[in-house]
């Protein structure tokens, strides 16, 4: 045991005169040489028209619905592909008339036309009226799916 205890104390005393040591270096002289760097700015982004952006997704929108079991055509005119708009349900009605004897009978399987264009905003007034709009109201909503020249005829955002 006392020859652990005086090898512990020799390490201390090593240790302690190890740290206590002073390195003198002398200092590194760094020489840096002036480079011109050259930030090429990145191109400005291209100005995107947000209407025909509009125009491009309305045109990607189906033309065609199958009438599934359930479905009513005031339930298929609300769908965000179709309308997102329940009250134009009487536009489908109009372009199936051969197909659709009477609007509250439709059928599965039953494949009707979605008019896209056509139609102007004189005769979506008309069917909202004709669903049932209150008449304050005759106009779309801000959120139905209509020709991008008739939202920019109401004022509507892209």
């Amino acid at each position: 045991m006392k020859k652990l205890f005086l090898l512990a104390i020799a390490l201390c005393v090593v240790f302690a005169w190890g740290c206590s040591k002073k390195v003198q270096t002398e200092p590194e002289v760094v020489v840096v040489e002036e480079t011109e760097v050259v930030v090429e700015q990145p191109a400005p982004a291209p100005v995107v028209d947000p209407m025909a952006v509009y125009k491009a997704e309305y045109d990607a929108l189906p033309v065609t619905h199958t009438v599934t079991k359930g479905e009513c055509l005031w339930w298929i005119s609300e769908y965000k592909h179709v309308y997102n708009d329940p009250f134009m349900w009487p536009l489908i009605y109009k372009a199936n008339r051969d197909k659709i004897k009477n609007p509250d009978l439709i059928y599965p399987g039953q494949q009707f036309d979605v008019p896209r264009y056509g139609f102007d905003l004189e005769e979506v007034k008309a069917s909202r009226k004709q669903a049932g709009a209150p008449w304050q109201a005759l106009e779309p909503g801000q959120d139905a799916v209509i020709p991008a020249e008739m939202r920019a005829a109401l004022g509507y955002s892209f």
